[in-house]
C-alpha cells in the first residue's frame, strides 16, 4: 500500500489528459486517475509546498506510529518530511519524505517518498525508493517505482475535496504497484494515544495485486494519518504515537 498506503469526480485543476478513453482519447481534466490509465500532467501545475489539510507537509514534521499484527509482530514507524526536492521523469518536482521501519529494533524498511500537490490542493504520489530487510533474507527494492519510469504512472494520495463515494488511484507500475483508494467519510470520530479527534477522513484502500487485503486509514485535518486498520488478508493496527513539527 502507499504511504501512511469518483463515481464524481474530484475537482482536479492541473492540466490531466488520459489516453486511450473515449472518441478522441481524451477524459475530461477534472476526472481522476484509475486504473492503469497514462496522465500526463503539466509540471507547472504542481508545488513542493504541501497544504492539503488532512496531510499538510511541512519540512521538519514527523510522525511515528507503532504497528501490530495477529502473530504479535511489532514495529516501529517513522516517518519525516525533508528539506529536500526530487524531479522525477514526468517532470514534476517532488517533495522527499523518509519513511524508517524497524521491527526489534533491527531497520526492517527505507523508503524516499515523493509527493507534489496540485493547483487545486490534491496531494499526489509520484514514486518512491525502498528497500526491504527482511529478516534471514537479502535486501529487497521490489515495489521501487517513479513516475514515468517503465510506464509508471503517478496517483492521488490525498484529495483536494473528498466526498464519500470518490474513487481514485494511487500508484500504478505494472506487476508493482496499483494502490487505489475510495473515501468512505470525511466526519469519523478516532482515538489513537495522541489524542481523540473528530471530522476525519476514512478511506479504503486496496491493491489488485493483493485482492484479499483491505485497510481503512484515518486522516486528521491538520494533522495527517493517525491510524491505519487491516480489515482483510491480516489484523495489522498502525497507530500514531509521536507527532511534532
Amino acid at each position: 500500500m502507499t504511504e501512511r498506503r469518483r463515481r464524481r469526480p474530484v475537482a482536479v485543476l492541473v492540466a490531466v489528459t488520459v489516453l486511450g478513453l473515449g472518441a478522441c482519447g481524451e477524459a475530461a481534466a477534472s476526472a481522476p486517475p484509475q486504473g492503469s490509465e497514462p496522465v500526463r500532467l503539466d509540471p507547472a501545475d504542481f508545488t513542493v509546498d504541501i497544504t492539503n489539510q488532512y496531510w499538510p507537509m511541512r519540512p521538519g514534521d514527523r510522525w511515528v506510529y507503532d504497528s501490530t499484527d495477529a502473530d504479535g509482530t511489532a514495529q516501529h514507524v517513522e516517518v519525516s518530511v525533508l528539506d529536500e526536492t526530487y524531479t522525477v521523469a514526468a517532470g514534476i518536482e517532488a517533495r522527499v519524505v523518509h519513511d524508517v521501519v524497524t521491527q526489534g529494533g533491527v531497520l526492517f524498511e527505507d523508503t524516499r517518498d515523493l509527493y507534489a500537490q496540485d493547483t487545486d490542493g490534491s496531494i499526489w504520489y509520484l514514486g518512491e525508493t525502498t528497500t526491504e530487510y527482511p529478516p534471514g533474507a537479502p535486501p529487497s527494492t521490489e515495489g521501487s517505482w517513479e513516475a514515468g519510469v517503465d510506464g509508471a504512472q503517478p496517483g492521488i494520495a490525498v484529495p483536494a475535496h473528498p466526498r464519500p463515494g470518490l474513487a481514485y488511484r494511487q500508484e500504478y507500475r505494472k506487476g508493482e504497484a496499483a494502490d487505489r483508494a475510495v473515501v468512505l467519510s470525511t466526519d469519523e470520530k478516532v482515538q489513537t494515544p495522541t489524542g481523540t479527534y473528530t471530522g476525519a477522513l476514512l478511506t479504503r484502500e486496496t491493491t489488485p495485486l493483493e485482492p484479499d487485503v483491505a485497510e481503512l486509514k484515518f486522516y486528521v485535518p491538520g494533522v495527517g494519518q493517525v491510524l491505519t486498520l487491516q480489515t482483510s488478508g491480516g489484523s495489522e493496527r498502525e497507530a500514531l504515537v509521536e507527532v511534532s513539527g
